[in-house]
C-alpha cells in the first residue's frame, strides 16, 4: 500500500547513506544530485535557474524541448549539460530524455524542476532529505503545505478537483498533484518511463507510484506567480482532465470500462423494464425502444469483459516485467 506523508522539513546537513556530504546552501556539493529541467521557451528564467541550481549540484541537465528562442544557449552558458528535442515532445517526452540522460552519472537522487522561475532552487536541500534518509522514492514539493503561500484562486479549485480525480483513480493522495518540483530515488529513477506527452506527466507519477509501490511524501514548497500564466488555465484544465482519464484506461482498465460499461448496461436494462412494462399496459411492443435496450445492454457487457480482460493482461505483463527487472 502506497503511503504518503505531508512532514515540513526543516534545512538540513545531509549525509547519504555511504557517508557522502550532500551539500546544504553553504557547503561544497557531491555529484550525487542531478537537477533535470525541462524548458520550452524560457530564455528569460532558464540562465538563473541553471546558476542557482549548481549551488547544490554541479549536474544539471537541461532538455530543450524544441524552443525557437534561446534557451538552450543560455542554459549551456550557464553551466547546464543541454539536450535538444528537434521538435516539441511535450514534458513527458522531455522528462524522459531527463531521466535518461540522469541515469548516466548513477545518482542517489534526481530533482525536476520547472524552467519557468516559479520553483525556488534554494529549497533543493529541503526536497531531497526524505530521499537521502530512504523515507521515500518519490517527494512531492506541495505549495499547499506552506501556510504562508497565496495561491491564485483562479488555481485553487482546478488543482483540488484534479487532485480529487488523480487521488481516487491513482490511489495516491497528494496535496498538490499537479507540482513540478519533485525529487526521486534510484529505485525510483530505475523504474519510471512516462507515456503522458503533456502536463498530465505529474499525475501519471502517481499511477506509477502505486503500480511499483513506490515511497510518497511531500514537503512544503513556495512557488512564483510574479508572471501570469503562459496558457489559458480553463484549456489547460481540460487537457489535464482529459490526460487523467485516458491514465485511468491505461492503469486502471477495469475501474474505466467497467464503471462506464456498468452504467451503459443498468441503463439498457432499465429502457428494459419500461419496454415490459408498456407491454404488459397496451400489448403493444415498442420496437424501437426494445432495439436500444438490446444495443445498451450488449455494448455495457462487451465494455465489462473488456476491462476484465485488459486488466488481465495487465496484470501478467506487469508480473512479467517486474521478472526481468529481478534477474
Amino acid at each position: 500500500m502506497v503511503a504518503i506523508n505531508q512532514t515540513p522539513v526543516e534545512t538540513p546537513t545531509l549525509t547519504s547513506p555511504s557517508g557522502k556530504l550532500i551539500r546544504t546552501v553553504d557547503q561544497q556539493i557531491l555529484p550525487d544530485v542531478v537537477v533535470v529541467i525541462p524548458a520550452y521557451n524560457e530564455a528569460r528564467y532558464i540562465g538563473s535557474i541553471v546558476l542557482q541550481a549548481r549551488r547544490f549540484t554541479n549536474r544539471v541537465i537541461v532538455v530543450d524541448d524544441g524552443s525557437i528562442d534561446e534557451t538552450s544557449q543560455i542554459a549551456d552558458c550557464a553551466g547546464a549539460t543541454v539536450i535538444n528535442h528537434d521538435c516539441n515532445q511535450g514534458k513527458g517526452a522531455a522528462l524522459n530524455t531527463g531521466f535518461t540522460a540522469a541515469r548516466k552519472f548513477d545518482p542517489q537522487v534526481v530533482v525536476c524542476m520547472d524552467g519557468d522561475g516559479q520553483h525556488n532552487p534554494e529549497e533543493i536541500s529541503h526536497l531531497i532529505q526524505p530521499i537521502i534518509s530512504r523515507e521515500a522514492d518519490i517527494v512531492i514539493g506541495s505549495r499547499y503545505l506552506n501556510a504562508s503561500q497565496r495561491v491564485p484562486r483562479s488555481r485553487i479549485w482546478g488543482h483540488h478537483l484534479f487532485n480529487l480525480l488523480t487521488r481516487y483513480a491513482s490511489g495516491v493522495a497528494s496535496s498538490d498533484s499537479q507540482s513540478g518540483f519533485r525529487a526521486f530515488s534510484t529505485q525510483a529513477i530505475e523504474m519510471l518511463s512516462f507515456c503522458s506527452q503533456d502536463f498530465t506527466v505529474e499525475s501519471e507519477m502517481q499511477f506509477l507510484a502505486q503500480e511499483y509501490d513506490l515511497q510518497v511524501m511531500e514537503v512544503p514548497v513556495t512557488i512564483d506567480y510574479s508572471d501570469p500564466p503562459k496558457r489559458s488555465i480553463l484549456l489547460h484544465g481540460i487537457r489535464v482532465i482529459n490526460g487523467i482519464l485516458r491514465l485511468v484506461g491505461q492503469h486502471r482498465p477495469l475501474l474505466y470500462f467497467g464503471v462506464s460499461g456498468t452504467a451503459v448496461f443498468t441503463l439498457g436494462v432499465v429502457l428494459g423494464f419500461r419496454v415490459v412494462e408498456i407491454f404488459s399496459r397496451s400489448g403493444q411492443l415498442a420496437v424501437g425502444s426494445a432495439l436500444l435496450s438490446l444495443f445498451l445492454s450488449l455494448v455495457g457487457t462487451i465494455m465489462i469483459s473488456t476491462g476484465f480482460i485488459l486488466h488481465s493482461i495487465r496484470a501478467l505483463l506487469i508480473d512479467i516485467f517486474s521478472t526481468k527487472r529481478l534477474k
